[in-house]
């Protein structure tokens, strides 16, 4: 029985920690303004993170951090994404995860 009970508590916190992760991502979004120009769910002036999710993969994970950083044009259209050199590597790589965990 005490195994069974440890086994459940490990698991929840395994469990809360990807959510605070996922909270701490947003969060960091938010501070970066990042939700200036997208959404969770919907588009904005740039894709939602839901329909980015979508189109790429882990393995897209450097390109899409160097962008984060870099800024970028011709992915979404028209419109180009502005630098943020504000965000570091870290931070981007954060961003990122978080977002193609949006799936």
């Amino acid at each position: 029985m005490k195994a069974i009970y440890v086994s459940l508590l490990a698991a929840a916190g395994v469990m809360s920690a990807g959510a605070v992760q996922a909270q701490d991502a947003e969060a960091l979004a938010k501070s970066k303004n990042c939700f200036a120009c997208h959404s969770i769910d919907k588009k904005v002036v740039g894709p939602a993170y839901k329909d980015v999710a979508k189109k790429y993969t882990a393995k897209d994970e450097p390109m899409l951090a160097a962008k984060v950083i870099k800024g970028g044009k011709g992915s979404w259209g028209e419109v180009p994404m502005p630098p943020n050199p504000s965000v570091t590597p870290e931070e981007a790589n954060k961003l990122v995860k978080w977002i193609l965990s949006l799936k």
